[in-house]
């Protein structure tokens, strides 16, 4: 440490391991105990507010070779409505590890915002996984929050690791950072083909395989635990997708490509309908879609087969439970952090006899652990890539930022509110 710190005075290599303001900080903390220990009183701390990481040599990507140390930058909240760089030392690669370079991170903006707007539910809560409940009054993540992001792409620059290549471009879920060291035994590492263009591997390690598995909740509930084809639940069937989002409209794609006798998009936005058109799919607003659904099917049995819920608001759950036809089902993958007071299991949900099945990445349908797991949907997600890339790019992917430019981006985002969908940020090799 007075090493590091000698040499930084000095002007020579920048190895210190924080950042003036966090040093700061703990130095409060460590007095603070100290005067506590010394008086036997307890020292109320005001949070510290935190500043804005400037840039500098901290901050650069700085070229390593992979046997030495590096710097990582990382895209994270200082606090609340303020985005900003945090940067660590990472240690080379270990036996069996793999050294990424970060090409290009995706934005998850409904999950990502919500730790700028201060509105996380993790902010306020912990998950309690023994119990499967959150427990208020203990939150699970403060401010600074200095890691965002599971939706990533990058090409090894180091391998200890078997099947791993250096220069092989992969897809995982590591965050918005400049690198990355991973373990493929533990991390999912998806390789990219080589025809398809990287910037599609945002998609690769969680938004497609949750719309992947969308797909086979919605088999399970056709066919129960018997093994099918994957689609086989939505083939031949009418189909609503709620949510022309990223997740929506991969949703879409893959309902379409099983056979699904029709596929609409309800989305009150113009512009996304536009972006679902561009698609080749069929795009209504909320209103329009669930009475379109009601002129489907015989008379006594109208509505769609299933709905595939995208949109975290209580008013959509309550139409798209209102177009189903009776014993349907809404595989509903959206998370309603404020709960959801609109949504009304009443009148339709009880005559109709509904099913509203949550649908979560964390797990697939019960009874097909065995069969399917997560890098077997991120594969589903390559075969659609496959097909529809070019369109997908084309279509969906709407801001490409460089990496520099993300904090006040993220701000424009929240301050501006301008029409996007997916947002990918380009890390500079």
């Amino acid at each position: 440490e007075d090493r590091d710190f000698i040499d930084a005075v000095r002007g020579g290599p920048n190895r210190i391991r924080t950042s003036y303001a966090d040093a700061l900080e703990t130095h409060r903390i460590a007095l603070a105990v100290s005067h506590s220990a010394q008086t036997g009183e307890i020292v109320h701390l005001a949070p510290a507010a935190a500043a804005p990481r400037p840039p500098g040599e901290m901050l650069r990507n700085e070229p390593a070779a992979p046997d030495q140390h590096r710097r990582i930058r990382s895209l994270g909240i200082d606090a609340p409505h303020r985005a900003g760089f945090f940067d660590y030392d990472e240690a080379p690669a270990g036996p069996g590890q793999v050294r990424i370079d970060t090409t290009y991170t995706g934005l998850s903006a409904g999950t990502e915002l919500t730790f700028l707007k201060n509105t996380n539910p993790y902010l306020f809560a912990s998950w309690d996984n023994d119990a499967g409940v959150f427990r208020e009054g203990a939150p699970a993540m403060r401010y600074p929050v200095p890691f965002l992001g599971y939706m990533e792409t990058g090409r090894i620059i180091g391998s200890n690791a078997d099947g791993f290549a250096v220069g092989q471009l992969v897809a995982g879920t590591w965050g918005h950072k400049s690198g990355h060291t991973a373990d493929p035994a533990r991390d999912l590492l998806v390789a990219m083909p080589d025809d398809l263009d990287p910037v599609l591997g945002v998609f690769v390690g969680q938004m497609g395989p949750i719309a992947a598995n969308a797909i086979l909740y919605a088999d399970a509930f056709s066919h129960g635990r018997t093994p099918v084809a994957f689609g086989a639940g939505v083939a031949g069937r009418r189909v609503l997708v709620w949510g022309g989002g990223t997740v929506g409209l991969m949703t879409a794609l893959f309902a379409r490509d099983a056979g699904a006798a029709e596929v609409v998009v309800a989305e009150p936005s113009e512009f996304r309908r536009h972006v679902a058109v561009k698609l080749g799919l069929a795009a209504e607003t909320e209103d329009a879609a669930w009475q379109r659904a009601k002129s489907w099917g015989e008379s006594g049995d109208r509505g769609a087969d299933l709905v595939f819920q995208t949109r975290a608001h209580g008013h959509s759950l309550h139409l798209a439970l209102r177009a189903l036809r009776p014993q349907g089902a809404v595989i509903d993958l959206a998370f309603y952090q404020g709960g959801i007071p609109e949504a009304r299991l009443g009148e339709e949900f009880h005559h109709n006899g509904l099913s509203l099945i949550a649908a979560q990445i964390g797990r697939v349908p019960p009874g097909l652990s065995d069969t399917w797991n997560r890098r077997q949907l991120s594969e589903q997600t390559l075969r659609l890539l496959k097909t529809h890339g070019r369109a997908v790019r084309d279509a969906m992917i709407t801001h490409v930022v460089p990496f520099d430019e993300a904090p006040a981006f993220l701000s424009h985002l929240v301050a501006d509110r301008p029409e996007f969908l997916q947002i990918v940020f380009r890390v500079p090799s």
